[in-house]
């Protein structure tokens, strides 16, 4: 018997084969098929996700599940490291890092997937090119703004901007394991230069990269899963925690803590990773200020 994933999976294809639905067309998301074909979600979801790995379909930003452009052929001259590198970040942009393979990869990119190992040895030694190519799309100016808390909180913007970009970049890149790729060290030695006539030594300032950076991925680890949420169901966070409301009312009695009470009756809070990230952001430079104070108090 064919399961119902494999069902969803023949169907869509039909339909793209026979001309119904043309690249650019938006695909069923995976609640609308759960509703068609009576599945579940996790089986819905799986059939969108052979969808994505058989080329035939991708996601665009924005728009949702849509019918692939015709992939053409690409001979192995045409290959580069960098092409290759380009291709993987539009898989993992879009899709998540989940989706990215080698085969996956060399669909794409429309080669046999041995042609790729010539380029890049292996999946491990591709995302460390990733992650190096995704730090490097912004630079910091030339003249750096005066002033140590100027110049961080540049540094903690722009890398949240590559992470709001790059959703899968902040959980590929490790704290205890740090890659060691040239943007990164670019980035460290940008922070390092901030506190340079602070009087914090050379340890005190990796502990505070190490926080800034951490507070930074941290909230930026919450970007993929998001978006991978927003795919399965269909549905952005605002319009899931509007279907909460009842639930989180529920919870709330007369031994509740009145500041829930007053969360749930309205007051002003929206938990917005922009926002999370601003109010976060600020608090952490005003502790820094506080120890650099303390330092140069030290030196005086």
């Amino acid at each position: 018997m064919t399961p119902p994933y494999r069902r969803i999976v023949d169907h869509v294809r039909h339909r793209i084969a026979a001309g119904e639905l043309r690249p650019g067309d938006r695909i069923p998301s995976a609640r609308q098929l759960t509703r068609d074909w009576d599945v579940a979600i996790a089986t819905a979801t799986k059939a969108l996700g052979v969808l994505r790995q058989e080329g035939l379909t991708a996601v665009r930003p924005g728009i949702g599940t849509v019918v692939a452009e015709p992939r053409r052929r690409a001979s192995e001259g045409e290959l580069t490291r960098e092409r290759i590198v380009r291709a993987a970040i539009a898989i993992a942009d879009a899709e998540g890092m989940a989706e990215l393979s080698m085969r996956r990869l060399a669909t794409t990119l429309g080669t046999p997937t041995m042609s790729l190992y010539r380029h890049v040895p292996a999946k491990d030694d591709l995302v460390l090119l990733m992650i190096d190519a995704a730090l490097g799309e912004e630079r910091f100016p030339a003249v750096p703004p005066k002033g140590w808390r100027p110049r961080v909180e540049l540094s903690g913007r722009l890398l949240w901007k590559l992470f709001r970009r790059h959703p899968w970049l902040a959980p590929a890149m490790s704290l205890t394991r740090p890659q060691l790729v040239p943007n990164a060290v670019a980035y460290l030695e940008w922070v390092f230069g901030a506190f340079e006539r602070t009087g914090l030594g050379v340890g005190d300032r990796m502990y505070v990269h190490v926080m800034l950076f951490s507070f930074v991925r941290g909230v930026a680890t919450a970007l993929e899963p998001e978006n991978e949420a927003a795919r399965d169901t269909g549905m952005t966070g605002d319009e899931w925690m509007a279907t909460q409301g009842e639930r989180l009312a529920a919870l709330v009695g007369p031994e509740t803590l009145a500041a829930l009470q007053r969360l749930v009756q309205g007051e002003d809070f929206d938990l917005d990773l922009d926002q999370l990230f601003e109010f976060g952001l600020a608090r952490l430079l005003d502790g820094v200020g506080l120890f650099v104070d303390r330092a140069r108090r030290r030196r005086s």
